[in-house]
């Protein structure tokens, strides 16, 4: 346990992806104006930070994230002046602003590539990350300087015939990646995180910002398997030597002057790793959001690379990753929690169930498990409603470039999965799950878009039954189960939720690494300020079917005398030791003396 507290461990932090969000002029784009008028809703369910996918000047070619102006908004988003609105209606709620900070890569239409692609000799050729082809094949045809693999498919190697070199893209080709080891770069990133941070923003969440330093000399990548959509994000993240140090600097000429909040993307990162980013006295990030857990349900050996690929996970290994996390941070580093983002498939599609019958109750069992955890957590737009995955009938459906790209790679270009085989891998693991647009109530467009309008993406079909309006108007709805676990976190339950010892716990019937059902964990008071004497037991069934079981704590509490008392629940009375289908409940009671 520690001693350390800071603001940003307590609240629960609510993600925007602002392009389905809410369209407030009917053009079927979300939009800045659309989030301000929301900002009661977002009070309403206890929300204190909220998190802002990219809203900067963009072409839009991968969603924002590939910006070509940092200081300015995307005019599909609105002006200026409505961010500034947004910032002052979210403080006035008492909600602080967190936005997307992207400086692993830039847009092509950025104007600082703009003049690095002008010539070899223009000042901001550096800014960016050239080569030398490494040769020439027997068509005259220039060979990429290593067989770096892109995110998206491909190589992650563009030639630029005016100036004859290639230019790095770990991800699309219109994202060069920015060139970190020139100091140019790194003052002109921290000048604009600096502006963002005077005009009252309250921190960032910091896009794949393990990826900025490269490996030296540029080698290979052993792992590389074009036939499998394999990337070579891993390979650059467990090579680059210099993350730490830029990190170090760019906390020390931004972040530490302000009293802001930050949170690294992190893939491919261990416990052991994040110590070093979010470790107590490292002077990096406050947190970062690890990916093991999303990466459960990939099959390494199937046809498909990462996260492309796909097996039914199982419950012991999603156990043993989180409670890994737990333990290893504890007293060492801040830890983020989290089911969902705009880069995930919905959660009751992939670790709950979506039935009818028990799209509710599992809403609610995942939200228990993640939020009586150590760390900050995080929801994810229509995360609260139980929103669901989404099947479009066709490709020409989806706007994700990551899933269109994927679909032309294997299917159209080299025929390596069947249209049915790599529409399935959409359906399961495309983006586009995340990103279709929040369903506020049963009208035309689930009341995102007026009638008449068709939005960028198309919402659910299934938006007439899950909708706000509907959540809203039942007591016992997810929103309302999320809006008690955010009121315990402030309230009756804060020391033991935020600052408690965590600890799997054994049931009578079944050793807790064995059990492929349920998943029970407690808090335990003590020195970090937490309450000494009391204790949280978790306790939640992942299946569709009835469990038994008993816990020792309890027992021993009860004939101790001590208080037990059940504080959080999906359904509406205890069972006792029978855990019914997708049920979570949580015991508060005191130690036995």
């Amino acid at each position: 346990m520690t001693t350390q507290t800071q603001w940003w461990q307590e609240p629960v932090v609510y993600q925007i992806y602002p392009r389905s969000f809410n369209d407030s002029n009917g053009d079927g784009i979300g939009d800045l104006p659309g989030i301000t008028e929301k900002i009661p809703y977002l009070a309403d369910l206890g929300i204190q930070v909220l998190w802002l996918s990219p809203i900067y000047a963009s072409p839009n070619d991968d969603n924002g994230y590939d910006i070509s102006d940092y200081r300015a908004i995307m005019t599909e988003f609105g002006t200026m002046e409505d961010f500034d609105e947004l910032l002052e209606t979210a403080h006035k709620h008492g909600i602080k602003l967190m936005m997307d900070l992207v400086v692993n890569h830039s847009s092509d239409e950025h104007e600082w590539f703009k003049q690095a692609r002008s010539s070899k000799d223009n000042p901001y050729r550096d800014y960016y990350i050239w080569k030398d082809p490494k040769g020439f094949d027997e068509d005259g045809n220039p060979i990429p300087p290593n067989n770096w693999a892109s995110e998206f498919g491909g190589p992650a190697w563009e030639w630029d015939e005016a100036t004859g070199q290639f230019y790095l893209h770990i991800f699309f080709k219109e994202q060069p990646d920015l060139n970190w080891e020139n100091e140019k770069v790194r003052e002109d990133l921290y000048s604009m995180v600096r502006w963002w941070l005077d005009k009252g923003v309250d921190g960032f969440r910091l896009d794949a910002i393990n990826i900025i330093s490269k490996p030296e000399g540029f080698p290979d990548d052993p792992s590389t398997d074009f036939e499998k959509h394999t990337s070579s994000i891993p390979f650059v993240i467990s090579n680059g030597t210099m993350v730490h140090p830029w990190m170090k600097e760019l906390t020390r000429e931004t972040f530490s002057r302000y009293d802001v909040m930050t949170v690294g993307e992190t893939s491919a990162t261990s416990p052991e790793d994040a110590k070093l980013w979010a470790g107590y006295h490292t002077g990096e990030l406050n947190m970062i959001f690890h990916f093991d857990h999303m990466g459960v349900d990939n099959d390494p050996n199937g046809n498909l690379g990462g996260k492309w690929s796909y097996a039914p996970y199982k419950l012991t290994e999603l156990k043993s990753i989180l409670n890994d996390w737990q333990t290893t941070l504890e007293g060492n580093a801040w830890g983020s929690l989290y089911w969902n983002n705009h880069d995930q498939p919905r959660v009751v599609s992939r670790f709950g169930n979506d039935s009818d019958e028990f799209r509710t109750l599992s809403a609610k069992q995942l939200a228990t498990t993640l939020h009586f955890m150590q760390g900050t957590p995080y929801i994810y737009q229509g995360e609260e409603l139980g929103m669901t995955n989404v099947k479009f009938d066709s490709i020409e459906d989806y706007r994700d470039g990551d899933s269109i790209r994927f679909y032309e790679d294997m299917h159209v270009d080299h025929k390596r999965l069947s249209h049915e085989e790599a529409m399935q891998a959409i359906y399961i693991k495309g983006r586009d799950n995340a990103r279709t647009p929040v369903q506020w109530d049963a009208s035309a467009n689930g009341g995102f878009s007026p009638e008449g309008v068709t939005p960028w993406i198309a919402v659910n079909p299934n938006y007439p039954a899950i909708n706000a309006e509907a959540v809203l108007a039942d007591e016992d709805s997810i929103f309302y189960h999320y809006q008690q676990l955010v009121a315990l976190r402030r309230g009756k339950l804060k020391d033991l939720m935020v600052y408690a010892a965590f600890a799997p716990v054994d049931s009578v019937q079944v050793p807790h690494n064995e059990d492929e059902a349920v998943y029970a964990y407690t808090r335990t008071g003590g020195a970090d300020g937490s309450p000494a004497n009391e204790s949280l037991l978790v306790v939640s069934n992942f299946t569709a079917e009835e469990q038994e079981r008993d816990f020792a704590v309890l027992s021993e509490a009860r004939e101790a005398g001590a208080r037990v008392e059940l504080v959080s629940s999906n359904y509406k009375d205890d069972a006792g030791s029978t855990l019914r289908p997708y049920e979570a409940k949580v015991y508060l009671f005191g130690n036995a003396k």
